[in-house]
């Protein structure tokens, strides 16, 4: 089955590159897809340094759901590899990790969950995996999902909605000593409070308008 791995990015120039040195040398990974979602650093600038890689670059923020949409937009791959664009410690093994349940038929979704990184990132994942930037899937799933443009950090819990409506069997992967940059380190604490206050809010307020639509 084709592979695809999509990197929704947001001002990442600095962290990128170390994502997609390990991506381009891993087997199986038929197309790498970075969308840069309104940065305006050079995030694609950095990302074209790698010849393998396809840029696409967005005018203006749309948030995580557009970003995976522009994405999935640009391919046909069977399988659909996301991976957020700030990871530490990466490795072809984690990939792998990601894809075998997938490939294998156990699973239509698999969902990466720190372990043994760092003692945050690990514990927020523990509390909640189903919010991971890092996961598989087969494209069906993606293509049923509508308006990703309006989730935007809520695609997340847009995606496991789904599954867990239609009992689509997932898998939790395991993925050791990975783990990525809290928006405290990369924008300082104060704006770092208020990006992720705002992804948080994001999430809550797509979260309950699901909620509602379902009453």
């Amino acid at each position: 089955m084709s592979v695809a791995a999509i990197i929704p990015a947001y001002n990442e120039a600095k962290n990128i590159g170390a994502v997609l040195q390990v991506l381009i040398g891993c087997r199986g990974i038929d197309q790498i897809i970075v969308v840069s979602d309104g940065s305006t650093d050079n995030t694609a600038e950095v990302a074209r340094q790698f010849s393998a890689v396809q840029v696409i670059e967005l005018p203006e923020n749309r948030g995580k759901g557009g970003a995976m949409k522009a994405g999935m937009e640009q391919t046909t791959a069977e399988i659909v590899l996301f991976l957020d664009a700030d990871l530490i410690g990466l490795t072809e093994e984690h990939v792998n990790a990601l894809l075998e349940p997938v490939r294998e038929n156990r699973a239509m979704m698999s969902l990466g969950v720190f372990e043994k990184g760092r003692v945050a990132t690990d514990l927020a994942q523990k509390v909640a995996p189903h919010l991971t930037g890092q996961r598989a899937l087969l494209r069906e799933l993606f293509n049923d999902l509508s308006d990703l443009d309006m989730t935007r950090f809520g695609v997340e819990i847009a995606l496991h909605r789904y599954v867990e409506e239609k009992g689509i069997p997932v898998a939790l992967v395991s993925l050791p000593d990975l783990s990525h940059l809290m928006k405290e380190e990369k924008l300082g604490l104060w704006k770092g409070l208020a990006a992720r206050g705002k992804m948080y809010w994001e999430i809550i307020k797509y979260a309950a308008s699901i909620d509602l639509n379902l009453k």
